[in-house]
């Protein structure tokens, strides 16, 4: 079984990356279950429900989230009834939303969970490796792949090597840029500090990059802008063999490394 986890959509640019290329991922690869971060699927920031319906056209089983999880007020409205939506199952425990699903994928039982790091992350999550906990007890599934959505490679392995072997996969998220630490961890979990963005190719994370340096220059705190122009996509793909992850393997396609 072949599992493609897409790394954060950003805005318009992401989502375009997504309905262009998607299928021919999926049938190049003999993609069979398709997961991806929606965090900053609009605008940058959040996910409308008319963007969680548009993914889940183009074939996205299920949607983990971030810090950005509560960003729109219209989540309110729809994330009850969003049953392809995970949110951080660590975030405070006001908040609404589910942290954890299983689907049923060719007879396959597969759970993604998604947390939110600690380190230099707003919102005041609770402690994902003791969150993790009462779902690893509890867990039946035969397939458990883990968004680790935080800012700390060191973090993130960390976490990886604490889950080693109770966990198919451990795939990170949110710094938009993709790291080439993918490998099998000792004990047979996949692991890869961040799989990247699919959004904006031209940008600094997604946004304009004339005003992020206008930032870090002249220290002026000047709005993020959205950047829509080419774009890249950023994923990572999973080979299993019966339950286990056999394979990690990136893919990336942009205006220099082309879809072949």
């Amino acid at each position: 079984m072949n599992i493609l986890f897409i790394g954060d959509i950003f805005g318009k640019t992401g989502r375009k990356m997504i309905a262009t290329y998607l299928p021919k991922i999926v049938e190049k690869y003999s993609v069979e279950c398709v997961i991806a971060n929606g965090e900053n699927t609009s605008h940058g920031k959040g996910l409308l429900q008319k963007h969680y319906d548009e993914l889940l056209t183009y074939g996205i089983s299920l949607i983990t989230m971030g810090n950005h999880t509560y960003s729109k007020k219209e989540i309110f409205d729809y994330i009850d009834e969003a049953d392809h939506l995970i949110v951080p199952l660590n975030k405070p425990l006001a908040m609404p939303g589910v942290g954890s699903r299983v689907i049923e994928v060719k007879g396959k039982k597969i759970r993604v969970t998604n947390l939110l790091g600690l380190t230099f992350m707003d919102g005041k999550p609770q402690n994902p490796f003791e969150a993790i906990e009462p779902v690893l007890e509890n867990d039946s599934s035969d397939i458990h792949i883990i968004d680790f959505h935080g800012e700390a490679t060191s973090e993130k392995i960390a976490f990886g090597y604490y889950v080693d072997g109770r966990v198919s996969a451990v795939l990170g998220t949110h710094t938009h840029v993709p790291t080439g630490d993918e490998k099998i961890l000792p004990k047979g979990t996949a692991f890869q500090c961040d799989v990247g963005m699919t959004g904006p190719y031209e940008s600094v994370i997604g946004c304009e990059k004339e005003a992020i340096i206008e930032r870090s220059v002249k220290g002026i705190m000047t709005p993020f802008r959205v950047v829509e122009d080419e774009g890249q996509l950023c994923a990572t793909l999973l080979h299993f063999d019966g339950n286990k992850c056999t394979n990690i393997e990136r893919i990336r396609i942009d205006p220099q490394v082309k879809f072949k």
